[in-house]
């Protein structure tokens, strides 16, 4: 039997640790199974370039699970977008990136194929895997579902996801000290997301459990209110700029600071018109979403924000990139064992589908249809935990 790994998207951290214990639960049948990679996502599919992964890795897995990124790199590349794979140089005029991949397979003697991707890189595999069966491929196709954004529908919680809000609660630890450099300093915290507060919102809530077991000086100015977050700020939920103005006045008149935990999302259809009336041009990825590392919601706030506030000094800082690169943590790892589990057991019964916590079916982790799973999940801001941070930081 041969089995064939890709990674794609962005990174979480999830995507070597997700392959490592593919390895282990494969290395535990009695089976010879030979292991290949396709080096940077549906790009080396599509090109054909393909890895042998030797045995000896069969012994370090728990190396290769303790490593953040992707061993086998990643790309974004939408196998329906015939034109970008062209310009790109992935296929050629009058090919289309689903039969290359499919004879791809075929030539590498590929009898299972695992995507580690979000739900661009399983919507990808989903119509990779229709292709497949409507043209009589007999290969098996099932994906892992990897993102910070936590965003996919029916999916309960993404595996890289905890880790990432963990390890954005962590960087925060530490440039919250930034605020004892100036007098009226706003600390602007951009996380990632997209269109989906989950990530920030988890975020702020590990953070705060971090506040919550420090002890403080406040006779000597290390007070708790200045080290606490003032502000959320998500897609899913409307900022009352003024309002806000005042409310963050009040705090920022008595702290002489103000933390915001800004979602990369929030506010995004504001600034994307504000730009487009200056005459800026939009970019976009290969699957039609805005390039948020070059709009800079950040830094949009930061600028509207600095004379409301009469603040001294403003800090952006993004965490995204310190977040998703991590190594998981023990509840993540937990998760994409049992993930990795089911995806082995499908694999061998020639089930394609994507493995994850099922929404609706009791979040019980099963091999989901490929037809079902779609991005764009927004955050619930009904949850308990949400709704009670928001009462402790006193924003409506």
């Amino acid at each position: 039997m041969r089995v064939a790994f890709l990674t794609a998207g962005g990174l979480a951290p999830c995507l070597s640790s997700s392959i490592a214990y593919l390895i282990q639960e494969y290395s535990k049948l009695d089976i010879e199974i030979d292991f290949f990679a396709y080096q940077n996502g549906y790009k080396g599919l599509l090109l054909g370039d393909v890895i042998s992964i030797p045995n000896s890795v069969k012994d370090k897995v728990e190396i290769l699970a303790s490593y953040g990124g992707s061993a086998i790199g990643n790309s974004r590349v939408k196998l329906t977008n015939i034109e970008d794979c062209i310009k790109n140089g992935y296929i050629k005029n009058k090919e289309t990136p689903l039969g290359v991949a499919a004879e791809q397979l075929k030539k590498d003697k590929i009898d299972i194929l695992h995507t580690i991707g979000g739900d661009d890189t399983n919507t990808s595999a989903g119509d990779l895997a229709q292709f497949l069966k409507e043209n009589n491929y007999n290969f098996t196709v099932v994906g892992l579902p990897k993102t910070v954004d936590n965003d996919v529908y029916p999916i309960n919680q993404t595996l890289g996801a905890a880790t990432a809000a963990n390890q954005g609660a962590i960087f925060f630890n530490n440039i919250v000290n930034e605020n004892t450099t100036s007098s009226r300093q706003l600390i602007i915290h951009e996380v990632m997301g997209r269109n989906c507060g989950w990530l920030t919102a988890a975020t702020a809530y590990e953070y705060r459990k971090l506040l919550n077991k420090k002890k403080f000086i406040p006779e000597l100015l290390i007070d708790k209110q200045k080290w606490d977050i003032h502000a959320i700020y998500l897609p899913e939920k409307e900022i009352n700029f003024e309002k806000e103005c005042i409310r963050l006045n009040e705090i920022m008149d008595s702290h002489d600071c103000v933390n915001i935990f800004l979602s990369e999302g929030a506010g995004l259809s504001t600034i994307i018109k504000e730009m487009e009336s200056n005459g800026k041009e939009i970019k976009y990825d290969a699957f039609g979403h805005v390039r948020l590392d070059e709009i800079n919601p950040g830094l949009w706030f930061a600028k509207n924000l600095k004379e409301k506030l009469k603040a001294d000094k403003v800090l952006v800082q993004k965490s995204g990139y310190f977040s998703r690169s991590a190594a998981p943590n023990l509840d993540d790892v937990d998760l994409i064992q049992k993930t990795a589990k089911l995806a082995v057991q499908s694999a061998l019964k020639n089930k394609s589908g994507v493995i994850g916590q099922d929404e609706d079916n009791g979040n019980q982790m099963t091999c989901i249809e490929f037809d079902r799973i779609k991005g764009g999940k927004p955050f619930d801001l009904g949850l308990d935990w949400f709704k009670n941070m928001l009462e402790d930081i006193k924003q409506k």
